[in-house]
């Protein structure tokens, strides 16, 4: 058994760039920073950011481009995915998350939506405030 699941709680980095497919898919791409604060050996105060390339499709796309944009806080569960391309004769790879939920954290007013929004103190999501997608590759 095999298990490819990611779990982030970020800031969007920049507003969505949605594409709506000949197919009428439709595909949101934007990125999402982790930050980790923690103190050295030295004793001073260091702050990492890990910047993440999100990929969402279909009904949760259409919904990230109404709603998402930079600065947002949110929620979201996924699965890493490494896609290659050929450049200058090179093969060059990029790692994304595809997430399949997500929630958007933070206040009503900072958010701008009326959906439901979680504003419990330890931001841990509501079953019933998370968005999922539906996926059509099941195995069985």
């Amino acid at each position: 058994m095999a298990v490819n699941k990611v779990i982030l709680l970020g800031n969007v980095g920049k507003d969505p760039e949605v594409r709506h497919l000949e197919s009428g898919a439709t595909v949101a791409n934007f990125t999402l920073a982790t930050s980790e604060k923690y103190t050295n050996k030295n004793g001073e105060k260091v702050e990492t950011t890990e910047w993440h390339n999100i990929v969402v499709w279909r009904k949760l796309a259409e919904i990230v481009e109404k709603y998402v944009k930079k600065g947002n806080q949110i929620y979201l569960e996924g699965k890493i995915t490494t896609r290659s391309y050929e450049k200058d004769n090179e093969t060059k790879y990029f790692t994304e998350i595809v997430a399949n939920s997500l929630q958007m954290l933070g206040s009503k007013k900072e958010t701008n939506i009326s959906a439901p929004v979680s504003n419990t103190t330890n931001n841990a999501p509501k079953k019933e405030d998370i968005i999922e997608e539906e996926t059509d590759d099941l195995p069985f």
